[in-house]
Protein backbone atom coordinates (compact mmCIF):
# COMPACT_ATOMS: atom_id res chain seq x y z
CA UNK A 1 0.00 0.00 0.00
CA UNK A 2 1.44 3.32 -1.05
CA UNK A 3 0.69 6.75 0.28
CA UNK A 4 1.08 10.35 -0.76
CA UNK A 5 -0.21 13.45 0.91
CA UNK A 6 -3.26 15.44 -0.04
CA UNK A 7 -3.12 19.19 -0.21
CA UNK A 8 -5.29 21.56 1.80
CA UNK A 9 -7.04 22.41 -1.47
CA UNK A 10 -8.27 18.83 -1.80
CA UNK A 11 -5.71 17.46 -4.28
CA UNK A 12 -5.75 13.73 -4.93
CA UNK A 13 -4.07 11.69 -2.22
CA UNK A 14 -5.42 8.19 -1.88
CA UNK A 15 -3.67 5.35 -0.16
CA UNK A 16 -5.50 2.56 -1.92
CA UNK A 17 -9.01 1.18 -1.51
CA UNK A 18 -8.71 0.12 2.15
CA UNK A 19 -11.17 1.78 4.54
CA UNK A 20 -10.04 5.32 5.33
CA UNK A 21 -9.81 6.47 8.95
CA UNK A 22 -9.60 10.25 9.33
CA UNK A 23 -8.58 11.82 12.63
CA UNK A 24 -10.49 15.07 13.16
CA UNK A 25 -7.75 17.44 14.29
CA UNK A 26 -7.36 21.06 15.26
CA UNK A 27 -3.85 22.29 14.56
CA UNK A 28 -2.34 22.96 18.01
CA UNK A 29 -1.52 26.63 18.53
CA UNK A 30 -3.59 27.95 15.61
CA UNK A 31 -7.07 27.69 17.11
CA UNK A 32 -8.37 27.43 20.69
CA UNK A 33 -8.73 23.87 21.95
CA UNK A 34 -10.30 22.18 24.98
CA UNK A 35 -12.03 25.40 26.07
CA UNK A 36 -13.98 23.64 28.81
CA UNK A 37 -10.67 22.79 30.46
CA UNK A 38 -9.47 26.40 30.57
CA UNK A 39 -10.71 26.81 34.14
CA UNK A 40 -8.60 23.89 35.30
CA UNK A 41 -5.69 24.49 32.91
CA UNK A 42 -4.52 27.69 31.25
CA UNK A 43 -5.28 27.94 27.52
CA UNK A 44 -1.59 27.27 26.87
CA UNK A 45 -1.59 24.14 29.05
CA UNK A 46 -4.84 22.97 27.46
CA UNK A 47 -3.17 23.32 24.06
CA UNK A 48 -0.19 21.30 25.30
CA UNK A 49 -2.55 18.58 26.55
CA UNK A 50 -4.42 18.49 23.26
CA UNK A 51 -1.14 18.17 21.40
CA UNK A 52 -0.39 15.09 23.52
CA UNK A 53 -3.83 13.66 22.73
CA UNK A 54 -3.38 14.25 19.02
CA UNK A 55 0.15 12.88 18.74
CA UNK A 56 -0.75 9.79 20.74
CA UNK A 57 -3.81 9.19 18.54
CA UNK A 58 -1.84 9.58 15.31
CA UNK A 59 0.93 7.30 16.54
CA UNK A 60 -1.52 4.60 17.62
CA UNK A 61 -3.50 4.76 14.40
CA UNK A 62 -0.34 4.55 12.30
CA UNK A 63 0.19 1.04 13.69
CA UNK A 64 -3.27 -0.25 12.73
CA UNK A 65 -3.07 -2.62 9.75
CA UNK A 66 -5.48 -2.68 6.84
CA UNK A 67 -6.58 0.95 6.90
CA UNK A 68 -5.73 4.15 5.08
CA UNK A 69 -4.87 6.73 7.78
CA UNK A 70 -5.80 10.37 7.19
CA UNK A 71 -5.54 13.49 9.31
CA UNK A 72 -8.38 15.94 8.63
CA UNK A 73 -7.21 19.27 9.95
CA UNK A 74 -8.48 22.75 10.66
CA UNK A 75 -7.75 25.58 10.01
CA UNK A 76 -6.75 25.07 6.36
CA UNK A 77 -3.69 27.30 6.74
CA UNK A 78 -2.27 24.76 9.19
CA UNK A 79 -1.29 22.30 6.45
CA UNK A 80 2.47 22.67 6.97
CA UNK A 81 2.13 22.40 10.74
CA UNK A 82 0.01 19.25 10.62
CA UNK A 83 2.31 17.65 8.04
CA UNK A 84 5.19 18.14 10.47
CA UNK A 85 3.23 16.42 13.27
CA UNK A 86 1.69 13.46 11.45
CA UNK A 87 3.59 10.24 10.71
CA UNK A 88 4.55 9.87 7.06
CA UNK A 89 1.92 7.19 6.41
CA UNK A 90 -0.88 9.74 6.85
CA UNK A 91 -2.55 11.56 4.03
CA UNK A 92 -3.79 15.01 5.03
CA UNK A 93 -6.87 16.93 4.00
CA UNK A 94 -8.32 20.19 5.24
CA UNK A 95 -11.76 20.15 6.85
CA UNK A 96 -14.33 22.09 4.82
CA UNK A 97 -17.72 23.31 5.98
CA UNK A 98 -19.59 25.85 8.04
CA UNK A 99 -20.17 23.56 11.02
CA UNK A 100 -19.13 20.16 12.33
CA UNK A 101 -21.90 18.36 10.48
CA UNK A 102 -20.93 19.82 7.12
CA UNK A 103 -17.25 19.15 7.78
CA UNK A 104 -17.91 15.49 8.64
CA UNK A 105 -20.25 14.96 5.70
CA UNK A 106 -17.88 16.59 3.22
CA UNK A 107 -14.87 14.72 4.54
CA UNK A 108 -16.48 11.28 4.43
CA UNK A 109 -18.05 11.85 1.02
CA UNK A 110 -14.68 12.96 -0.34
CA UNK A 111 -12.88 9.89 0.98
CA UNK A 112 -15.55 7.57 -0.37
CA UNK A 113 -15.32 9.35 -3.72
CA UNK A 114 -11.66 8.36 -3.85
CA UNK A 115 -12.58 4.70 -3.88
CA UNK A 116 -12.13 3.67 -0.25
CA UNK A 117 -14.18 0.68 0.88
CA UNK A 118 -15.66 2.69 3.71
CA UNK A 119 -14.65 5.92 5.39
CA UNK A 120 -14.53 6.84 9.06
CA UNK A 121 -14.01 9.99 11.10
CA UNK A 122 -12.54 9.54 14.56
CA UNK A 123 -11.99 12.06 17.32
CA UNK A 124 -8.71 13.08 18.95
CA UNK A 125 -10.18 13.45 22.45
CA UNK A 126 -10.35 9.83 23.62
CA UNK A 127 -6.67 8.97 24.07
CA UNK A 128 -7.18 5.55 25.70
CA UNK A 129 -9.57 4.29 23.02
CA UNK A 130 -8.54 0.73 22.07
CA UNK A 131 -7.49 0.53 18.44
CA UNK A 132 -9.31 -2.81 18.34
CA UNK A 133 -12.50 -0.76 18.01
CA UNK A 134 -11.10 0.90 14.86
CA UNK A 135 -10.12 -2.51 13.47
CA UNK A 136 -13.66 -3.75 14.12
CA UNK A 137 -15.17 -0.73 12.39
CA UNK A 138 -12.94 -1.16 9.34
CA UNK A 139 -13.80 -4.85 9.07
CA UNK A 140 -17.54 -4.15 9.27
CA UNK A 141 -17.41 -1.49 6.56
CA UNK A 142 -15.15 -3.52 4.29
CA UNK A 143 -17.40 -6.57 4.57
CA UNK A 144 -20.52 -4.54 3.83
CA UNK A 145 -22.35 -6.01 6.81
CA UNK A 146 -23.51 -2.54 7.91
CA UNK A 147 -24.05 0.83 6.27
CA UNK A 148 -23.09 2.89 9.32
CA UNK A 149 -20.65 2.18 12.14
CA UNK A 150 -21.01 4.27 15.28
CA UNK A 151 -18.79 4.44 18.37
CA UNK A 152 -20.81 6.14 21.13
CA UNK A 153 -19.28 8.13 23.96
CA UNK A 154 -20.53 8.15 27.53
CA UNK A 155 -21.74 11.74 27.20
CA UNK A 156 -24.11 10.99 24.31
CA UNK A 157 -21.84 11.92 21.43
CA UNK A 158 -19.67 9.61 19.37
CA UNK A 159 -15.94 9.03 18.99
CA UNK A 160 -16.23 7.41 15.56
CA UNK A 161 -18.66 7.37 12.68
CA UNK A 162 -18.11 5.34 9.55
CA UNK A 163 -20.06 5.03 6.30
CA UNK A 164 -20.20 2.78 3.25
CA UNK A 165 -21.77 5.54 1.14
CA UNK A 166 -22.34 9.29 1.61
CA UNK A 167 -25.27 10.02 3.95
CA UNK A 168 -25.47 13.82 4.44
CA UNK A 169 -28.81 13.59 6.28
CA UNK A 170 -27.02 11.99 9.24
CA UNK A 171 -25.18 15.28 9.81
CA UNK A 172 -27.70 18.01 9.03
CA UNK A 173 -29.10 20.17 11.86
CA UNK A 174 -27.62 17.96 14.56
CA UNK A 175 -27.67 18.97 18.25
CA UNK A 176 -23.87 18.92 18.50
CA UNK A 177 -22.26 19.04 21.96
CA UNK A 178 -25.38 17.64 23.62
CA UNK A 179 -26.29 14.18 24.96
CA UNK A 180 -28.67 13.76 22.01
CA UNK A 181 -26.14 13.27 19.21
CA UNK A 182 -26.00 9.46 19.27
CA UNK A 183 -29.76 8.94 19.86
CA UNK A 184 -30.65 11.33 17.03
CA UNK A 185 -28.12 9.71 14.70
CA UNK A 186 -29.52 6.24 15.43
CA UNK A 187 -33.09 7.40 14.88
CA UNK A 188 -32.19 9.04 11.57
CA UNK A 189 -30.38 5.91 10.42
CA UNK A 190 -33.45 3.85 11.30
CA UNK A 191 -35.73 6.17 9.31
CA UNK A 192 -33.35 6.00 6.34
CA UNK A 193 -33.32 2.21 6.43
CA UNK A 194 -29.59 2.05 7.17
CA UNK A 195 -28.02 -0.93 8.93
CA UNK A 196 -26.05 0.24 11.98
CA UNK A 197 -23.20 -1.50 13.78
CA UNK A 198 -22.59 -0.14 17.28
CA UNK A 199 -19.07 -0.28 18.70
CA UNK A 200 -18.39 -0.46 22.45
CA UNK A 201 -18.94 2.82 24.26
CA UNK A 202 -15.92 4.84 25.41
CA UNK A 203 -15.29 8.23 26.97
CA UNK A 204 -13.75 11.40 25.63
CA UNK A 205 -12.15 14.22 27.59
CA UNK A 206 -13.91 17.58 27.61
CA UNK A 207 -14.12 18.60 31.27
CA UNK A 208 -11.96 18.55 34.39
CA UNK A 209 -13.96 15.56 35.65
CA UNK A 210 -13.16 13.72 32.41
CA UNK A 211 -9.48 14.59 32.81
CA UNK A 212 -9.40 13.22 36.35
CA UNK A 213 -11.15 10.07 35.18
CA UNK A 214 -8.52 9.69 32.46
CA UNK A 215 -5.73 10.14 34.98
CA UNK A 216 -7.25 7.57 37.33
CA UNK A 217 -7.71 4.96 34.62
CA UNK A 218 -4.21 5.39 33.23
CA UNK A 219 -2.71 5.27 36.74
CA UNK A 220 -4.59 2.06 37.58
CA UNK A 221 -3.86 0.32 34.29
CA UNK A 222 -0.25 1.45 33.84
CA UNK A 223 1.10 2.10 30.38
CA UNK A 224 -1.26 3.93 28.05
CA UNK A 225 -0.68 6.75 25.59
CA UNK A 226 2.85 7.92 26.42
CA UNK A 227 2.66 11.69 25.94
CA UNK A 228 -0.71 11.95 27.66
CA UNK A 229 0.50 9.76 30.52
CA UNK A 230 3.54 11.96 31.07
CA UNK A 231 1.47 15.16 30.95
CA UNK A 232 -0.93 13.82 33.58
CA UNK A 233 1.91 12.60 35.76
CA UNK A 234 3.37 16.10 35.76
CA UNK A 235 -0.05 17.69 36.31
CA UNK A 236 -1.16 15.52 39.21
CA UNK A 237 2.23 14.61 40.62
CA UNK A 238 1.93 10.84 40.18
Amino acid sequence: MTARRATAGGGAATVGPAPAVAVMAKVPGLVPVKSRLHRALSPERATALYRCFLLDRLEALARVPGIAPVVAFTPPEGEASIAALAPAVFASVAQRGADLGERLSTLLAGLLGRGHRGAMAIDSDSPTLPMAHVVEAAAVLESGSADVVLGPTDDGGYYLIGLRAPEPRLFEDMPWSTPHVTPVTLERARRLGLRVHLLPAWFDVDTEADLRRLHGEIARAGGGPPRTRQFLRELYGQ
